[in-house]
């Protein structure tokens, strides 16, 4: 996919503002501080479309970019352990809960991971609640230039591993490097693919 167009359209707090927005989105979200504005900046090739910020959680909005006109890129907010719990009352929490849960053309979530730390009890909830939920979703690794070719494969084996201690199949996988560009091509050639799937339905 060559991304010609990525324009920022809204950012807001509640799902009920995204009411009339006609276009198939995939979302990306991930712990504080997972690099996902430096993904997302990769992956558009535009270098400030999504803020980065040195101070973790900060994105505390819904934003929507639109691409090729054709579909919406959602960066969503970091999430904490409220989202995967029953107790959502923190803001955090009731953003995404209620983004995932109702957003009328949701398509897919990518979920980020920094490849560099053993399974994450918050992630591997938020994996558990997404499944739980029927929402489709996939694994983006963030930050593999910070690893060996071989810890990279190690790391990826071993959280595969943990999936499988809960999941029947594995997710679509990817990995990724904002500095290199790793992984960019992948994860378009998945959207571009599934585009197709969308707007028919």
């Amino acid at each position: 996919m060559e991304i010609k167009q990525a324009e920022f359209v809204s950012s807001v707090t509640d799902v009920k503002q995204l009411k009339g927005k006609p276009l198939p989105e995939f979302a990306f979200i991930g712990r504080s501080n997972v690099g996902k504005s430096s993904l997302i900046n990769m992956l558009t090739n535009r270098k400030t479309l999504a803020k980065v910020s040195g101070t973790p959680g900060k994105t505390q909005t819904i934003n929507h970019f639109i691409i090729n006109g054709a579909w919406y890129l959602v960066d969503l907010p970091g999430y904490g352990f409220a989202s995967v719990s029953k107790d959502t009352h923190q803001t955090f929490g009731k953003i995404i809960d209620n983004y995932i849960r109702e957003s009328e053309k949701l398509f897919f979530v990518f979920v980020l991971i920094d490849i560099r730390l053993e399974p994450q009890k918050i992630d591997l909830s938020f994996l558990e609640w997404g499944g739980t939920n029927e929402i489709p979703l996939g694994i983006i690794f963030t930050k593999a230039d910070k690893l060996s070719a071989a810890k990279v494969n190690r790391h990826v084996d071993r959280y595969s591993q943990e999936l499988l201690k809960r999941w029947d199949e594995l997710p679509p996988i990817f990995v990724t490097s904002s500095t290199q560009k790793k992984g960019r091509d992948e994860v378009l050639s998945f959207i571009e693919k599934a585009l197709p799937r969308v707007t028919k339905k």
